[in-house]
């Protein structure tokens, strides 16, 4: 019998795989020395494993060009060895880290469905020079780096200098008999970058564009005399600052003037390339009448991913009146048609608010079409509610005040024929609380779109072991269907499927504790329980509570460290905003926890409490898989979904939370009794903040968790710096808006829940194979499949593209 494929080996043979079936083998391997070839610089015969990569990505592009080619054409018309170690290279590839956490990585999981579905799909966004910051520990702080992403180039883009447009920023609004003109405008180009984003294996190419900005030639050369003409050259960096950086803020609204630039600056370039292409299609039309744009609704869908790209609403307003001459009332209807809003987060400190004052200077006749736009709005809603003043104040989207303010939520529902939430309890306080007012309105408009995740990088990709186990007993089909997984439910008490189940496993969490001590010199009990919580650091995913529970165990080890414990190791991961205190506090007390428990000889092996630095996407796919326990206990009502929840339910991980976000349909898929649910639900919350929330009653009460607060109160974890956590304990026995402490008794109740099912591993492994059966509605591709139907009014397709050596139909 051949002895088992490592990990490595299967990725190996997938991603070759990918790559023979991209083309005859003899022509990829032509291809690749080719590449290498011209990777070498003239003084340099020797080639580094980054050349090998590079040359190696430059071949599976070109392969891809000839699809993505007859991909756009088909919408807008009518044992290969190659002797390297292709794990090595991908660890190379730099992490594009152009979102800030849930946000940004839904819409790489929704690009990979739409390509999946065959949809003629784009996904738009900003190219920033530098992504979210690389997080390193020092001393136990978070320290921020630059993440210089393009260093060595990217080899999977393309940039598009034919299609650079112009975005104009400041200048004024004339009024004329021929219409309005904004004009004196400061002018950034906006530089297209294309990404082929491939479907799987029905050889559909979509793009993804990423706009960078660039200073026109003449740009502050006609402010300055000849003599400051090297200053006005320099002075080119202000232009081209938009698209410099990612702002790194997650759930939490900064009103900065460059983050306004950004937001206009992808809205801009976006509308203009997606109105050029409908007027050059073949369903366009170039005569410049206004009915030229009655079908535009129909050919065209844009989905507002959050309000980030709010300002889609009237700047096609703009371009539909100022510039197209369509009627103002008809530019309405197409612009409401055209749109549709996601939103994606209930916190009141996320929502963006924009003081006019901003819009008055950078964006005046953006300005003048908000106000008629919210007065059209005001002046419907006075007319169905006669005399109802508090009404109309709390419908407006310009908020009055010491700073009149432009609340973009608002100017996304009004301007959307569709709103929708992202999981069925989110959309359910997006009715009923968030836009109550707006869902009395228009009920029709509002909507559940719960997401998902690509099973393609978060099973096939991440966990080749789980997914050959899978294919084995219920084939392939899973991979782009992903409610197959029920058919797993037949082999739940199969001990041949037990074993192998819980195999992968332990071989996950093998590799991933090697490279914990090969990455950070921590040596960790792999039989340990792998308990995980890697999320964005924020006061309301309680990662505190986390830690409350850590110090719980290791207090009840040091009380009888002669009794039996299972073993676990905690591990937290997550980046903080650089400017969010509370957040790097909590990071401080994570890895100041840890610095105590990890060095106590009393506790052994039996409880590690790590903090795993820099948590991105490659670091998720090799702890993703490794995990037992999935730790999702945001307070109730607080996290919109939640998509890491999913990504360990599909890899075999157990879930502790709360009755919060998807978690709610995690539970109803897979029973709640195969889930550890535990705390107060979202009535419970209300209720609690109907009578008042009072944590000194709980410390008073509770001694496991009087003794925890004390020991963090008091220096325990801090004795260089005994005061260290003073604002943390302040905050939690003061003004903990997110109720650590009323949900702490329930969640160590919980905990022991959890540790009596791990000392049973067939019966731990029998809840992890119903939770992987159950987990289908979870894929991205029933999401698009949602919105493609119910929002964007088309329709997936099965049908393959023909390869482009193949003549098209």
């Amino acid at each position: 019998m051949a002895a088992p494929l490592s990990d490595g080996e299967r990725r190996k043979q997938i991603s070759v795989r990918g790559i023979a079936g991209l083309g005859d083998v003899a022509e990829v391997r032509k291809s690749f020395n080719r590449h290498l070839h011209f990777t070498l610089v003239k003084d340099r015969n020797v080639a580094t494993p980054r050349d090998y990569y590079f040359a190696l990505a430059h071949t599976v592009r070109d392969h891809l060009v000839g699809r993505w080619i007859r991909t756009q054409q088909h919408y807008y018309e009518k044992d290969p060895k190659l002797g390297l170690d292709l794990e090595e290279l991908e660890e190379i590839e730099e992490d594009a880290g152009l979102g800030n956490g849930g946000l940004g990585r839904l819409a790489a999981c929704f690009l990979d469905s739409m390509a999946t579905l065959g949809l003629a799909a784009y996904g738009y966004g900003i190219r920033y020079e530098f992504g979210i910051f690389n997080q390193k520990i020092v001393d136990g702080w978070q320290v921020e780096e630059a993440d210089d992403w393009l260093r060595y180039g990217n080899p999977w883009e393309k940039a598009r200098p034919e299609y650079m447009l112009p975005v104009h920023f400041y200048g004024r609004v004339d009024h004329t008999p021929e219409g309005v003109k904004w004009i004196d405008t400061q002018v950034v180009l906006a530089m297209p970058y294309d990404t082929p984003v491939p479907g799987y294996k029905n050889n559909t190419v979509n793009t993804m564009r990423l706009w960078s900005a660039k200073a026109p030639n003449d740009f502050n050369l006609q402010e300055f005399n000849v003599g400051d003409y090297i200053e006005a050259v320099l002075d080119r960096n202000l232009a081209e600052n938009i698209s410099r950086v990612l702002y790194p803020n997650d759930n939490f609204f900064e009103g900065k003037e460059l983050r306004l630039k950004q937001e206009y600056f992808v809205v801009a370039a976006t509308l203009q390339d997606i109105i050029r292409r409908f007027k050059s299609s073949k369903f366009g039309c170039r005569d410049p009448v206004r009915t030229c744009f009655e079908t535009f609704p129909d050919k065209v869908a844009i989905q507002l991913n959050d309000t980030h790209p709010a300002l889609s609403i009237p700047e096609l307003m703009r371009i539909l009146v100022d510039v197209e001459k369509v009627d103002w009332d008809k530019a309405w209807e197409i612009t409401k048609q055209t749109c549709a809003y996601t939103n994606h987060t209930v916190l009141p400190e996320a929502l963006e608010r924009w003081p006019v004052s901003m819009f008055e200077k950078l964006l005046p006749r953006h300005l003048e079409i908000i106000y008629a736009l919210n007065q059209m709005h005001l002046d419907r809603v006075a007319a169905l509610y006669p005399g109802d003043i508090d009404r109309l104040r709390r419908m407006s989207v310009i908020e009055e005040g010491d700073c009149k303010r432009i609340n973009m939520a608002h100017l996304c529902v009004i301007g959307s024929h569709a709103v929708n939430g992202v999981a069925r309890i989110h959309s359910d306080i997006v009715k009923n609380s968030v836009f109550k007012d707006f869902y009395e309105l228009e009920p029709e408009k509002f909507q559940n779109k719960t997401n998902g995740i690509t099973p393609r990088r978060w099973l096939l990709l991440c966990n080749p072991g789980l997914a050959d186990v899978i294919a084995e007993k219920i084939g392939e089909g899973f991979i782009t269907d992903l409610s197959q997984l029920k058919k797993l439910l037949d082999f739940i008490n199969n001990e041949t499927f037990i074993r192998d189940v819980a195999k992968v496993k332990q071989e996950n969490k093998l590799k991933f504790a090697a490279y914990l001590e090969e990455q950070y010199k921590v040596k960790i009990n792999p039989s340990s329980m792998f308990d995980v919580q890697v999320k964005r650091i924020h006061e309301y995913k309680r990662q505190l509570l986390n830690c409350l529970h850590a110090i719980t165990l290791y207090n009840r080890i040091r009380r009888d460290p002669s009794k039996s414990f299972v073993p676990r190791t905690i591990m937290i991961g997550g980046k903080a905003a650089p400017g969010y205190h509370m957040a790097k506090m909590i990071i401080k007390l994570i890895t100041s926890i840890g610095e105590v428990i990890n060095n106590d000889p009393y506790v052994g092996d039996r409880l590690k409490v790590i903090f795993l630095e820099n948590y991105r996407v490659s670091l998720a796919e090799k702890v993703i898989p490794a995990a037992d326990l999935s730790q999702q206990i945001s307070t109730a009502g607080t996290e919109a979904s939640g998509t890491g929840n999913m990504k360990f339910m599909v890899n075999g991980a157990l879930t502790i939370g709360t009755m919060d976000g998807a978690n709610v349909e995690m539970a109803e898929e897979a029973g709640e009794e195969n889930l550890f649910i535990f705390g107060m639900r979202v009535e419970d919350v209300e209720a609690l903040d109907r009578q008042g929330y009072n944590a000194r009653e709980y410390y008073e009460r509770l001694p496991d968790l009087r003794q925890a607060v004390d020991q963090i109160s008091s220096g325990f974890f801090s004795p260089r710096d005994p005061g260290c956590f003073r604002d943390v304990v302040n905050m939690l026995m003061h003004h903990d808006r997110f109720k650590v402490f009323a949900d702490y008794e329930a969640y160590i109740k919980c905990q022991g829940q959890v540790d009596q099912l791990f000392m049973d591993p067939r019966e731990w492994t029998k809840k992890v194979i119903r939770n992987i059966a159950c987990s289908g509605k979870f894929s991205s591709d029933r999401t698009i499949t949602e919105y493609a139907r119910e929002i964007w009014g088309v329709e997936p397709s099965a049908t393959k593209i023909p390869p482009p050596n193949l003549p098209r139909d």
